[in-house]
Order: structure tokens, then C-alpha cells, then sequence
């Protein structure tokens, strides 16, 4: 769907919310919510029938009937009030909104681990420790709402444990989804807006009645379509799929997430504070202390996590890179050729063995031989573009390996350029070095199904070893009699 598509959509929810807010108590009013209501479910449905992969289909299965379960709750509750003149008896509409909340948390659930399969631990461990703490935060703003005596029991149960519990296991769904690798693009923000709305209008329904009389809470009927109405433009965006896409972690501890967890630790021990009896000077002291001790110890935790995450990053590179040149070595060039040709796009492969290295290895010393190696890969770095890899494959061995189809002027042109970069001397304690390069030059056409990377290496392997028995100090081209 085009994205003014979606624009459009949010406009015109926007209003149709508008005009629910300022209607609503009202027979149209709650007639308009209802076709409005009717409408986005219509969407969301749409948005599942539109996934060419029924694989896809799960978590906006799940959403869509998230916003079903919710609509034919709250027609019941409407129904029943304008045909019988009263509220519905309790448990009748509460099924199928409490229905709602549990689908809307497994979509969420769904898309997570579609978007980081596997690699949830540390987002998981981190949405519990914040669920807790709002669980803690929203006993405190629950509990000195009263329960309707004329509600009996199941009220009570309904008003102060399967709604609040509902809209904890919605935010800790959420939270999930914040705290999980991913793209954080328009779908994702779209869709934690819907939850956002949704969670506040709760709210709403709780608090506005008691503060201002039942009549308020219609005010929220107005916030719950634009939920809604985010959620449908987040189905239908035309990025949507980042919402069910696997993606690389981060690798990186976000401050952001280190404040976060320190408000849930604070959050037991401050609502304590805050609630015990003595005077308010002892009180704010008594917190003070808790947020500052809190704080230096998150402090501490972050500088640990940084340097681990440092250390981490120095060993990949040096698994992934020769020390000596700083290129790329065997292992990491053949992962990336493998990609490369997973991917059908095709690839150039250049096997470079350096000619008369031995003789300066030899005779001018290692320091000297290692002057060499690291002067070859610059040159080599300089030479290609700049989504090119070259690589140190072991002793005097370098290969470069360029992705897509590269026609076959342009590999000419590129050993060519190779061996007279190559062919220049190396300057070292006032004397010039010299050595050459024997090339040998593999292609592979972009496939449907790519070609074999260790054959493709193999055959640039062969090639190169051609051109030494040619006379070295050129290149050959595997598979033909081209040579320069």
C-alpha cells in the first residue's frame, strides 16, 4: 500500500476519533464508533489476506483478532445498553476484550521472535525486570480505586486483577518489542503508538469516572479507534515487513536501556519509601539516598558492559583479520565469498601470489619481507573499489574479491592495474625492494543458484599457478587462453 495511502487513513481515523470523543453517550455517536470500529477490522483483516506468505500471515492473524475480540465486546456492552437500558451483566463483554489483550500480546509476541530468532535472552530478562516494576507502579494506582459493591466479587476480580493484569502482559508485549533487535522504521513506531493508545485509554476508562463521573469514560472511545487505526496503518504500511524480518544484533548495551532498568530497580524501594510513615524531610532523604546509590550502581554496570563489549569487538577483529596487514584473512574471505554467490549476484576473484618475495625474505631479512606484505596491501586496498575485499589468504598468497558481474573488460583492467601496482618497488631504509605478482583470474556470472565458492577459488588458484608457468609477472584468466 502506498504510503499516502496510509497518511489517508490516519486522517481520516483521526477525525472519525475526533467527532467519536465529542459524540459519545450518544445512540449516533456510538453508532458512528461502531461502523468506524467495523471498518479498521475490516483493514486489519485485509492487511493478513495481502501477506503473499501464509509464514507471515501469524502475528497479524493475531492482531486482527486482537481488534475483532475488542469490537464485539464492546458491541455487546453498547447493544445490551441501548436495548435494555442498562449495563451488561459482568463477564459477558469482559470475554471477549480480555480475549483481545491476550491476541494483541501473541501477535507481539510472534513478530518478536520472527524479528531476532534466538537471541531474545537479554530482551527478555530486561522485559521482566520493567513489567515488574510497572506491576509495582500499577498496584500503587490501582489499589485506591474502589470496587462497585453492587458488582460483587467477579467486579473486583475484573477491576483490580483481569484488567490490570491484562494490561500489564499488553505493556510487557511491547516492551518485548522495544527492548528486541530490529529495525525501529514507521511500522514499528506505528505499531507501539497503537499500544500506546490502547494502554492510555485503559487508563482512561479507570481513572476519568472516578475524577470527573461515568459519563467521562466515553471521551476514551475516541483514543481506542485511533489505536486502532495506528495499527491497521502499521499492517499496511509498505514497510511493514521489518515488523517480521530477521536482523543482525546490535551488539552495543544503548544507555537508554541501562536508565530504563534503573527506574525498575528504584521503583520497589521508592514506593516504599514514599509510603511508610514519618515525616517528609526522612522520606526525601531516605529516597535521595536509594536513587543515588541506584544510579552509581548502573554507573558501574554500564563502564563493566563497555568494556566487555570493547574487548569483544578487539577479538572478532583479530579472528576475522591478519595482524600483520590488517586485511581480511582466509577464513572471512571465503565467508564472504560464500554469501556473495548465495546470493546470485555474481563475482570476480583475483588469486595473487607475490614473484621474488622468498629472495627478499631471505636476503633482506623478515623486517624487510614484512615492509613488503604491508606495502602489497595497501596497494591492493588503493586498487579496488571500495565494496571490494582483499585479503591476506596466508605467507605471500593475497586474493581481492569483487561482487556482481563484472564484465570482462573491467577484470582485465583490474589485474592489469594490479600488476603494476605490484610492480613497483617498495622503499625501505634508504634502498628500494622489489617484487612481482603472478594473477589468476576466476569469474562467476550471477545464477539462480550461484555458483560453488571453493571451486571458483580453486580455479583462480589454477590460473595463478598458469601464470607463473607462463613466465610470471602476469595474469590468466581461468578456464581460457586469455592471459596479459
Amino acid at each position: 500500500m502506498p504510503a499516502w495511502t496510509v497518511r489517508t487513513l490516519l486522517g481520516g481515523a483521526l477525525l472519525a476519533a475526533a467527532a467519536v470523543a465529542l459524540s459519545g453517550g450518544t445512540l449516533p455517536g456510538d453508532l458512528g464508533y461502531l461502523a468506524v470500529y467495523l471498518a479498521l477490522c475490516a483493514g486489519a483483516w485485509w492487511a493478513v489476506v495481502r501477506r503473499r506468505r501464509r509464514a507471515d500471515r501469524a502475528p497479524w492473524v493475531a492482531l486482527a483478532l486482537a481488534q475483532t475480540a475488542w469490537l464485539v465486546g464492546d458491541a455487546v456492552s453498547l447493544g445490551w445498553w441501548w436495548a435494555a437500558g442498562s449495563a451488561a451483566p459482568l463477564g459477558v463483554p469482559d470475554a471477549a476484550w480480555l480475549a483481545g489483550y491476550a491476541a494483541m500480546g501473541a501477535g507481539l509476541v510472534l513478530m518478536v521472535r520472527r524479528r531476532a530468532p534466538g537471541r531474545l535472552r537479554g530482551a527478555v530478562l530486561d522485559m521482566l525486570t520493567l513489567t515488574c516494576a510497572l506491576g509495582i507502579a500499577a498496584g500503587w494506582l490501582v489499589a485506591p480505586w474502589p470496587a462497585d459493591p453492587a458488582h460483587g466479587p467477579l467486579g473486583l476480580i475484573l477491576s483490580h486483577a483481569a484488567y490490570p493484569l491484562a494490561d500489564l502482559l499488553l505493556a510487557a508485549g511491547v516492551l518485548l518489542l522495544v527492548l528486541s533487535p530490529g529495525a525501529r522504521g514507521a511500522p514499528t513506531r506505528l505499531l507501539l503508538a497503537a499500544a500506546g493508545a490502547r494502554l492510555l485509554a485503559d487508563l482512561g476508562y479507570v481513572a476519568l469516572p472516578q475524577l470527573l463521573g461515568r459519563a467521562a469514560g466515553h471521551s476514551m472511545d475516541g483514543l481506542v479507534l485511533l489505536g486502532n487505526a495506528l495499527l491497521v496503518a502499521a499492517a499496511l504500511h509498505p514497510a511493514a515487513a521489518e515488523l517480521t524480518t530477521d536482523h543482525p544484533p546490535r551488539g552495543t548495551l544503548h544507555p537508554a536501556r541501562v536508565v530504563f532498568l534503573g527506574l525498575a530497580l528504584v521503583t520497589g524501594p521508592a514506593t516504599a519509601v514514599t509510603l511508610q510513615p514519618g515525616t517528609t524531610g526522612a522520606r526525601v532523604a531516605l529516597l535521595a539516598a536509594t536513587l543515588a546509590t541506584a544510579g552509581f550502581v548502573l554507573a558501574r554496570f554500564l563502564l563493566a558492559v563497555r568494556e566487555q563489549e570493547r574487548t569483544e569487538r578487539q577479538l572478532a577483529h583479530l579472528a576475522a583479520h591478519d595482524a600483520l596487514t590488517g586485511l581480511a584473512n582466509r577464513r572471512t574471505f571465503t565467508e564472504r565469498l560464500e554469501q556473495v554467490l548465495r546470493a546470485a549476484r555474481g563475482a570476480l576473484v583475483c588469486y595473487v601470489d607475490l614473484d621474488g618475495f622468498k629472495a627478499v625474505n631471505d636476503g633482506d631479512g623478515h623486517e624487510a619481507g614484512d615492509a613488503v606484505l604491508v606495502a602489497v596491501a595497501d596497494r591492493l586496498r588503493a586498487a579496488v573499489r571500495s565494496g571490494d575485499l582483499v585479503a591476506r589468504l596466508g605467507g605471500d598468497e593475497f586474493a581481492v574479491l569483487c561482487p556482481g558481474a563484472v564484465p570482462l573488460a573491467e577484470a582485465t583492467a583490474l589485474a592489469d592495474r594490479l600488476l603494476a601496482e605490484l610492480a613497483r618497488p617498495v622503499p625501505y631504509g634508504g634502498d628500494e625492494l622489489r617484487v612481482g605478482a603472478s594473477i589468476g583470474v576466476a569469474m562467476a556470472d550471477a545464477r539462480p543458484r550461484g555458483a560453488d565458492p571453493r571451486m571458483l577459488l580453486r580455479a583462480a588458484d589454477h590460473a595463478m599457478y598458469e601464470a607463473k608457468r607462463l613466465g610470471r609477472g602476469r595474469w590468466v584468466l581461468a578456464g581460457t587462453s586469455r592471459a596479459g
